[in-house]
């Protein structure tokens, strides 16, 4: 599941949509949004996130928040480190062939670290 689909599928328990009903509603198949929910589709079009948002009249920080999600919700992520430093190439060849071996602890350990060194004041992932 991606941090979108888990975003999106919070907002239909907490307005007791069913995805049928929901996907009826916005104009889209029940099996594709149960795809971009369970991260089997890429991330979701721009129009589409702004149609969820409305849908769930989501304003301001949660309507930012649905969005940025939805940008961070690639399932398929390239990297590309070409005229990166080879440790650059090293991490990001480390992290794809090992990330299905992480628990969830480690994951939200390494987010906070990286999204610290940056600056991102998101707080935790978790």
């Amino acid at each position: 599941m991606t941090p979108f689909g888990e975003k999106v599928r919070s907002l239909r328990a907490r307005h007791r949509v069913t995805l049928k009903q929901m996907a009826a509603d916005l104009g889209v198949s029940s099996a594709y949004l149960s795809a971009l929910e369970h991260g089997n589709r890429g991330r979701p079009a721009p129009g589409l996130t702004m149609q969820i948002c409305g849908y769930f009249e989501l304003i301001w920080d949660e309507a930012e928040e649905l969005k940025k999600l939805a940008d961070m919700s690639h399932p398929r992520v390239v990297v590309d480190t070409s005229g990166l430093s080879p440790r650059a190439t090293e991490l990001a060849n480390l992290l794809s062939k090992t990330i299905d071996q992480l628990d969830d602890q480690t994951i939200d350990w390494i987010v906070d670290e990286v999204r610290g060194s940056l600056g991102d004041n998101q707080g935790p992932t978790h």
